[in-house]
């Protein structure tokens, strides 16, 4: 597939919906078909992050100088919230670690600013262990959003039922089910950090999770929140993999590999259906957004979708 060049892709985000055109049609079609018939759509946009790493200010020098920062994140997701109706903001992993604020904070301040900006949903990072179990169990409780894994089984810790293996969200006609899985730890966090979390094969848990949201809980539209990584030269499990071997997902908002994707990447999955993978680097540099257009008859999907540069 090919993808928009940063330089011109930037240049289409001159407006807060301006974003490149993916979908099952080409977008000037759709557009069209929305513009003849705006009733007989539901727009629900996706705003999401991964990776952020306690970046609470802009970066002050280097190559990423000016961009990130919590403030300006808040500003575009004010902005897109008071355009559009139906809106989500998720997360997908890796909220902790990176600069001094977590080593002084500990993540209370991150979670906090999570909640100021209203976060729906986010997923488990290997580094969301760093400051141990008891601590990330306390930043949990105190949040107002859920926590979501489905291949971390902490029965035995003191994470035992504080997360949960899936979400359900209603926009307006629209139920959308958000799970989370998660890389294996061992060998990325030092073991008494996540004590006796046992890891589950992800691709296992994330078919039999998307399958109880999509065909037993009936979601019109199903995302997973992946802390797997986007891609390796290896076998190892990754986003790209997981799209292909699974079903019932319709959308995998990715994380760990610290991936610039300018625009979402379809797949086929394991029942010949499109699955898109999208991934926004890190430390809040850009603000991912897809824009989901639901026809209300049929609930027949069109996608479009990309980043903004927070800056």
């Amino acid at each position: 597939m090919p993808m928009v060049t940063r330089r011109k892709f930037i240049q289409q985000l001159a407006g807060a919906s301006a974003l490149v055109a993916l979908g099952q049609f080409p977008f000037s079609n759709l557009a069209a078909e929305v513009r003849a018939n705006p009733k007989g759509f539901t727009k629900i946009s996706i705003l999401h992050t991964n990776d952020v790493h306690s970046r609470i200010e802009p970066f002050p020098d280097g190559r990423h100088k000016g961009l990130g920062g919590v403030a300006r994140r808040a500003d575009i997701i004010r902005k897109i919230r008071k355009a559009e109706e139906h809106v989500l903001l998720l997360d997908a992993g890796d909220i902790f670690q990176g600069t001094p604020y977590f080593n002084f904070f500990e993540g209370e301040l991150d979670y906090k600013i999570m909640d100021k900006l209203k976060y729906d949903v986010a997923t488990i990072g290997n580094h969301d262990f760093d400051a141990g179990m008891d601590v990330l169990k306390k930043r949990l409780k105190g949040a107002n959003f859920p926590m979501v894994n489905t291949n971390y089984n902490f029965d035995g810790t003191v994470l035992d039922g504080v997360t949960k293996p899936y979400h359900i969200i209603q926009k307006g006609a629209i139920k959308v089910g958000v799970f989370g899985v998660g890389v294996e730890l061992d060998g990325l966090v030092p073991p008494d950090l996540f004590g006796k979390t046992r890891y589950k094969d992800p691709i296992a848990a994330a078919a039999k999770t998307a399958h109880q949201l999509k065909r037993k809980e009936k979601c019109n539209f199903v995302i997973c929140l992946s802390h797997l990584g986007y891609e390796y030269e290896s076998d190892k499990v990754s986003d790209k993999i997981l799209a292909q071997k699974t079903a019932n997902i319709d959308l995998i908002l990715g994380g760990h590999t610290h991936t610039f994707l300018e625009a979402p990447v379809a797949y086929t999955n394991a029942e010949g259906k499109e699955v898109w993978v999208n991934q926004v680097g890190w430390a809040g540099i850009w603000l991912g957004r897809l824009d989901i257009y639901f026809q209300k008859l049929s609930k027949k999907k069109f996608l479009q979708g990309g980043f903004m540069e927070v800056k």
